[in-house]
């Protein structure tokens, strides 16, 4: 179903001119006095004069920049181009993340070529890391339901990193982090840009299957007559409206001697009408991309499994479809979830919660480290946070680390609490709990619903867990930008990620 092809990374330490390319891609910040070019591999003649022409070409530096030029002889490239950094500071090292971005925009904007050399400053392997990142996130492409590719261009297919770092010993291991990472955030942008005309539960199920093959990871699918067996009456209540029937997916990775346990839960709403609780038409399309937690805790277990991290990573996927009829769900039904405590329905349009909530009673009842759940849950996100930005509650001790993994990651998100006063406003007059509460604050009231769904560690106290809201973040309607395209931007992999390799180092408490 997901049919990307992925970038080839390298590095390149010699002359430009000896590696021919399509494109050589130099840097270019706003400084305290105009447009700079940054450190290059151009002679000094060459790059004085480029640099006195930046102002007279329109070049300013700002970030996503892209201005083509006739290329140099000593480049090997017949395009020379100048891509925007932003603000710099003359002394002061460049951001990771800067460099990330900066990579991925000119990738992506340089659609249609073969191969890229882009020769930014990098001073550390962590630049070198991160603008390999950046190459693989730009080069990407969604065109599966095209009839033709006339007039498309195809993403850039090799992407050169000229660096004096090359033959740094550990550069092999950070190009294929990078080329992992961008499989995996590709994957889920692709996943969640499927219309939801081939993307459903059950075929939501075998892309798992099909992303999985060839790595160490076990796949488990609990059908609907499962479900229902068993107990799970969040998933089973918000996907009984639909004849597309609901499913629940456990992709786990068991290295032998695992040095942490970890849990992520997704969300995976395949399509959200809003049940009988209906949405307004304008912007309904775009709940597509309701399933986007799922597909970020399924392809961070596979990222996990291609690097060989040794932790523990288990991914449960709760997928179903939220339509209205006749079998829907309705407003003031009491479902029962797994695990036996019961809510009353008073919005089907909070129908997120009600999936998730079965998951995490099921990933508790394996006692991990720490669970991670992950979803497009809450509007209230967006009027909190903005488009760009995620926000996670739950305890300080996992919030504190994913802040810390996304900082290093590049991504996104902000630690918000959870108010004891907005627990009084999911009591239920018929049921344990109400899936709706206070409407101001309502990304934290969501939130304090799922904290009640959390279970206990064998040493009686609550499992460290966080919740991640991604309802903002996980699609971009506007203007591509960086390294993330139109539509599925595939955020959090990299955060999630990132918390794997720091709970192996030790970092978090």
């Amino acid at each position: 179903m997901i049919k990307n092809v992925d970038v080839t990374l390298s590095t390149l330490s010699r002359s430009l001119a000896k590696s021919p390319s399509d494109a050589v891609v130099l840097g270019v910040g706003q400084g305290a006095d105009g447009p700079e070019l940054l450190a290059n591999p151009l002679t000094a003649k060459s790059a004085e004069t480029l640099a006195a022409s930046l102002k007279g070409l329109g070049v300013t530096g700002a970030a996503d920049q892209a201005v083509r030029l006739p290329g140099l002889p000593e480049t090997g490239a017949p395009v020379l181009v100048l891509a925007g950094l932003g603000k710099v500071t003359a002394g002061q090292p460049i951001p990771a993340e800067t460099l990330r971005r900066a990579a991925g925009s000119a990738v992506r904007q340089l659609a249609g070529l073969a191969t890229v050399t882009l020769a930014l400053p990098t001073t550390t392997l962590a630049d070198v890391a991160a603008i390999a990142e950046g190459a693989a996130l730009g080069a990407y492409s969604y065109t599966e339901f095209r009839s033709s590719q006339d007039g498309l261009k195809a993403p850039v297919r090799n992407a050169v990193i000229h660096t004096a770092l090359a033959d740094h010993e550990e550069v092999p291991a950070a190009l294929k982090r990078a080329t992992l990472l961008g499989k995996a955030v590709n994957a889920t942008r692709s996943l969640v840009n499927q219309p939801p005309s081939h993307l459903y539960p059950e075929s939501f199920a075998e892309a798992a299957k099909d992303l999985a093959k060839g790595l160490p990871v076990k796949v488990t699918v609990w059908d609907e007559k499962r479900l229902e067996k068993e107990g799970f009456g969040g998933i089973m209540g918000v996907g009984k409206g639909s004849t597309r029937q609901p499913r629940l997916v456990k992709v786990e990775y068991a290295p032998a001697k695992a040095a942490a346990k970890i849990a992520l839960v997704g969300k995976g709403i395949t399509f959200d009408t809003g049940g009988i609780s209906l949405k307004p038409a304008l912007g309904m399309g775009d709940m597509k991309s309701d399933m986007a937690g799922a597909a970020v805790v399924l392809n961070t277990v596979l990222a996990i499994a291609g690097l060989g991290l040794n932790v523990k990573a288990t991914a449960w996927l709760c997928i179903a479809e939220n339509m209205p009829s006749g079998a829907a769900t309705r407003p003031a039904d009491v479902l029962t979830m797994f695990g036996g405590k019961t809510v009353e329905v008073l919005n089907t349009d909070a129908e997120g919660r009600l999936v998730m909530a079965d998951g995490i009673v099921a990933a508790s009842q394996e006692y991990p480290d720490a669970i991670i759940d992950v979803a497009t849950l809450t509007g209230a996100q967006l009027i909190a946070l903005g488009n760009r930005t995620a926000g996670i509650m739950g305890a300080d001790s996992v919030t504190s680390a994913l802040k810390t993994a996304a900082d290093r990651a590049g991504e996104l998100v902000w630690p918000m609490p959870l108010p004891e006063e907005l627990r009084a406003s999911i009591d239920s007059q018929v049921a344990d709990l109400a899936n709706i509460g206070e409407r101001h604050g309502g990304m934290m009231t969501a939130a304090v619903f799922l904290q009640e769904f959390v279970g206990k560690g064998k040493d009686g106290e609550q499992i460290p867990w966080a919740h991640v809201d991604i309802a903002g973040p996980s699609f971009n309607n506007g203007s591509p930008y960086g390294y993330n395209h139109k539509q599925g931007t595939g955020c959090t992999v990299r955060t999630l990620v990132a918390y794997a390799e720091d709970v192996i180092a030790g970092t978090p408490a």
